[in-house]
C-alpha cells in the first residue's frame, strides 16, 4: 500500500542488543536493575522524544511481573508524548501495564483469539498486530482481523536469521501491494536502507539498532 503519510517508526527493544553480558532480569522496585537495564530505559525515553510512534517491549526471557513493570515504564514515559506502548506476546501484559496493543508472533496466543477478545469486550482502539515471513501469512494475518504486519526480514540482520535468507525489497513491495493494512518493514532496516523501504509501499519500519544505537 503506498503511503503519503509521515511513515510509522516503531522501536522494537531488545536489552540484550547492549554490550552488558546476558543475565536473568527483574524489573520490579527493590531489586537492582539488571545489565541493560538502565539504558533500555533510556532508549525508550529518547526513542519516544524523537518521534517513534510505536514502542513495541519485546524481552521474551523476562518475568511476567518484571515485563508488567517495564511496560508499565514505557506507557508512563510517552503518555504525554504521541507514541504508543505495545508489548510482545502477552495480551494479559499488555492490559496489565494499559498499553496501546499486542504483537503477535507465530508462537504467540492464535490471532483469532485476540481478535474475538477484542470484539467481545468493546476495545476497537486497541491494536493487534502480527509477525509475517510470507505473502501467505501476511494475508492470512489481515484476513483474521490484524491492524498492521511486520514483514520481513527484508535485509540480513543477526536478530532475524532464524528466519531464513532476507525477503528482499522486491518481496516487501508485493506484501504492500497485496495488503490494505499497514506493512512495517523489519530486518536490518537502518537510515541508509529506510528510503527503499518506504519507497516500495511500506507503511513504516520497525528496527531495533536503528534506535538503540543512538
Amino acid at each position: 500500500m503506498p503511503t503519503a503519510h509521515k511513515p510509522i517508526l516503531c522501536y522494537v527493544t531488545d536489552r540484550r542488543a547492549f554490550d552488558f553480558p546476558p543475565v536473568p532480569s527483574d524489573f520490579s522496585s527493590g531489586h537492582p536493575v539488571p545489565p541493560g537495564g538502565h539504558s533500555l530505559r533510556d532508549s525508550i525515553r529518547r526513542a519516544a522524544a524523537a518521534g517513534a510512534a510505536w514502542i513495541q517491549i519485546r524481552e521474551k526471557d523476562l518475568d511476567a511481573r518484571s515485563l508488567v513493570e517495564l511496560a508499565r515504564f514505557a506507557v508512563a514515559e510517552t503518555r504525554e508524548t504521541p507514541a504508543r506502548v505495545l508489548v510482545n506476546d502477552r495480551l494479559d501484559v499488555a492490559l496489565a501495564a494499559n498499553a496501546a496493543g499486542v504483537h503477535l508472533g507465530e508462537n504467540s496466543m492464535p490471532l483469532e483469539i485476540v481478535t474475538g477478545w477484542r470484539r467481545s469486550t468493546g476495545r476497537l482502539d486497541f491494536l493487534i498486530g502480527v509477525s509475517c515471513h510470507s505473502l501467505e501469512s501476511a494475508c492470512a494475518a489481515e484476513g483474521g482481523g490484524a491492524d498492521y504486519v511486520f514483514f520481513g526480514p527484508v535485509f540480513e540482520t543477526p536478530s532475524k536469521a532464524a528466519f531464513g535468507a532476507p525477503q528482499g525489497i522486491e518481496r516487501l513491495r508485493e506484501v504492500c501491494a497485496a495488503l490494505r493494512i499497514p506493512v512495517l518493514a523489519i530486518g536490518g532496516v537502518n537510515a541508509e536502507n529506510l528510503r527503499d523501504c518506504i519507497q516500495a509501499g511500506a507503511a513504516g519500519i520497525a528496527a531495533i539498532r536503528l534506535f538503540q544505537n543512538q
